[in-house]
Formats: structure tokens, sequence, C-alpha cells
């Protein structure tokens, strides 16, 4: 490696005061929580991001603390529908044809997780770690003084628009019910009590009972931002290009500014821009990013009181401090191309649908980048080349249901304490 730059004045000096300072790379509900647990555990903590906490996919996610979502995204049957899916351009799954080329090794890997023994699997490993979200979460909300205000616990009803649609997610909703997650099938009349402002186009549903939300999720972001200055935390701005090694380890992350910030341990757990630095570590991964969208409105006469998922549309509707919040599929396209926020507006024109009161007047549209593992698993990893390198990354669609759990797992291992769950199908070389 070339001659390091100087070192920042900012970055501590190697001494016995800082022999366990651990630099989290990535502000958002990942690493916020990644950088709380490590300081439980006795490190001294900094977290470094380019941008301000909590501003990039976090703060305008769909607010599901989503525990009954342990079914992989691909699922048996997928390969019969891609191509239908990707020929409407708003549909549950859309593409960037000139992103495709790059795309294709994720697609691939995306669709052989898809092989029924495979899903089984997957849901296995994804159950056990949403299995603890709410036992996890629970006392970092109490201690960063989040309660009820924020937090809500109430379950998300799912509607079908006919019996055959429900009928045709009886595999995914056994799936879910034979790895822990309480979901009760409901009625028509049943959903017209529980939401009536619903279009009453649904004849049946199902309560996922232990689904829970926020009010605001850049909120909790910074509500355990808060919390973890209070406890001693660092943050520093900070766009991070590459490492300086000493004695075959890496030892500093290297700035764009040309300082260096040192380290004992690192953690990598800034969403989609993690691939990069992973390769930086010598550990190439296939992570790509979903490009989500939605929309969010101000509350006038439509109404709801929990979250609202309508299945056949792949579409959630989530009641927010702010407003309604309407958002839902998956655009394959990179970090580059600018947003198509069309497809904001087709999912809020679905979201009519199923809320005939929903008003666009006022409403703010929004895109931000789910980070894709493509078996749906998230990274949660010891580095395989570096005794002091972890990763946390890959979330996809759960990475504020996973957050307090990804932190306390990444702790475990970086303190050298047993996990309590088995770590290796989350491991960063399982490709």
């Amino acid at each position: 490696m070339s001659k390091p730059p100087k070192a920042s004045s900012t970055s501590p000096a190697p001494s016995e005061t800082t022999a366990r300072h651990a630099v989290v790379i990535g502000a958002g509900i990942v690493g916020v929580n990644v950088g709380l647990a490590l300081l439980k555990k006795g490190f001294e903590v900094t977290i470094l991001d380019r941008g301000e906490p909590g501003r990039g996919t976090s703060f305008g996610n769909a607010g599901g603390i989503a525990v009954s979502e342990c079914a992989p995204i691909a699922m048996p049957g997928t390969l019969m529908n891609v191509p239908g899916w990707l020929m409407d351009p708003y549909g549950p799954l859309s593409i960037r044809w000139a992103y495709l080329p790059k795309m294709m090794p994720w697609l691939l890997r995306f669709l052989a997780a898809s092989r029924k023994p495979r899903v089984e699997q997957i849901t296995v490993e994804i159950a056990a770690i949403l299995n603890r979200v709410w036992e996890d979460y629970e006392p970092i909300i109490a201690e960063a003084g989040l309660g009820d205000a924020v937090f809500i616990k109430e379950g998300a009803l799912a509607v079908y628009r006919s019996e055959k649609s429900r009928r045709a997610a009886d595999y995914s909703i056994d799936l879910r019910r034979r790895n822990g997650i309480k979901i009760r099938d409901v009625t028509k009349d049943e959903i017209k009590d529980l939401e009536p402002g619903l279009a009453p186009i649904f004849p049946c549903g199902v309560i996922e009972e232990d689904w829970g939300r926020v009010l605001d999720p850049f909120k909790i972001v910074t509500g355990l931002y808060k919390h973890f200055l209070d406890r001693g935390g660092k943050f520093q701005t900070a766009d991070v290009t590459d490492f300086v090694y000493r004695d075959g380890k890496p030892r500093a992350v290297m700035t764009a500014s040309g300082d260096q910030i040192i380290f004992d341990t690192l953690v990598v757990a800034c969403g989609a821009w993690s691939k990069t630095l992973a390769k930086r570590l010598g550990n190439g991964v296939p992570l790509d990013t979903e490009r989500g969208y939605n929309t969010t409105v101000p509350y006038r006469d439509a109404k709801l009181s929990r979250s609202v998922i309508s299945a056949d549309d792949s579409i959630i509707l989530t009641p927010m401090e702010m407003g309604i919040r309407v958002g839902g599929a998956v655009e394959l396209g990179g970090l580059v191309a600018a947003p198509n926020y069309d497809r904001a507006k087709a999912l809020f024109a679905k979201g009519r649908e199923v809320l005939p009161k929903l008003n666009s007047e006022g409403g703010t549209e929004w895109m931000g980048f789910r980070p894709s593992m493509p078996d749906s698993k998230p990274v949660i990893s010891a580095s395989p080349k570096h005794d002091n390198v972890f990763f946390s990354f890959g979330h996809g669609h759960l990475g504020l249901t996973m957050g307090a759990t990804t932190g306390r797992l990444i702790a475990d291992l970086a303190n050298g304490d047993s996990a309590p769950l088995n770590m290796t199908p989350y491991r960063i070389d399982r490709f």
C-alpha cells in the first residue's frame, strides 16, 4: 500500500487507554444499535458516517417492526413470476434495464434461493433472529426513554382481494407459523370492524399478531443516537474510502479528506454502501440494493389504526406521527440512477384503492436504498480475513426490525462472547 497520509488530529493515538477502541462505519439504525451494544461491552466507540445520523435509508422506511416476515423474498414459484413482474414497470418487482448486466449474478443467486429446500432453511435462519427482536429491543427502548409514544406493538392486518389469492399464500403463512409466528385468519366482517376506512373489496385477511410499528423511524434513530452520545459514544463525519494496515491487519480507516482514524476493532455497517468497503477488506459479497419508494400524506379524512398490508398489491400503509405512509415493491437499479418517482405515484394509487379517502395533497415522496442479499439473510459476521473486523449489513426490508438484535450479536462476536444463536448462516463468506 502507498504511504498513508498523516493521522487526523481527532484520531486517538495508540495507547493502553485506547486498547478497546471500536469504529463503526454507518450511522443508520443498524450502526447506532451496534455502537450502543459495543459501549455496553466496555468498548470506546466512534461512529463514522459521511452524512447526518439517521438520514439515509433509516429516515423514511415503512416503520414496521416486522417480526412476522421470516419468509425470504425469493419463494417457490418466483422464477415463473419474474418475467411478468419485470414487464410491468410499476409492478412489485422492476429493474432498470441498463443495470441488468451488473445485477445478473445477484439475480441468479436470488433464483437459486427460491428452491423449496433452501426456502425452508432460510426461513428457519431468519426466524432465529426475528424471534428475539422484542426481547432485545425492549430494554434499549426503556433505557433510551423511548416508549409507547414511538413504539407500538399491536399487530398488522394483511388483506386479500380474493379467496384465491389468500389460498395462494397458504404456503407462506404455514411456513411462518411453523417457525413460531402467530398469524390469525380474519373474515370480511372482522376486517370492517378492525379498519372501517378500508374499501369493502377484501373478503379475507390475516392478523400478524407480533408485528409492531414506530411513529417516526427518524426519531427512533435519533433517539437511540442521543442515548449513544449520552453513554459516552462519539460521532465523526467522515467519508471512508480505504484502510491502513499495520502488521498485516487493518488498523485505521482512511477518509476522503486524507485523514486516518485509528481503531482496534472495526464494524462495517453502512447498508448498501458496505459492499465496496467489504471488498477493500478482502471479502467480495453479493450485496445489492432494492430501491424502495413511498409517499407520506398528512392526516385528513383517511384513518388507520394499525399497519395494513395489501398482499395482492405488495404495498403497506402505515399510520405515523406525520401522516399515513404508503410504500412497498422493489426496484433493482443500483445506487447511481436517479429516482423514478412515478413508482411512488403508482404505489400511492394502489393505496387509494385500499383506503379510498387518502388524499395526495401535501404528500411527500421518498426513495431509499434497502441493502439486500440474494438469500434475504443479513450479514452479521466476523471477518474470515482479520480478527478485528466485523460486518453488519444486508438486512433488506428488516433493518429497523433487526437493529437491536444485530447490535447485540455483533457486540458478542467482537467481545469474544458466545452468541445466543448459531452465527454460521449469517457469515459474509457463505456464498
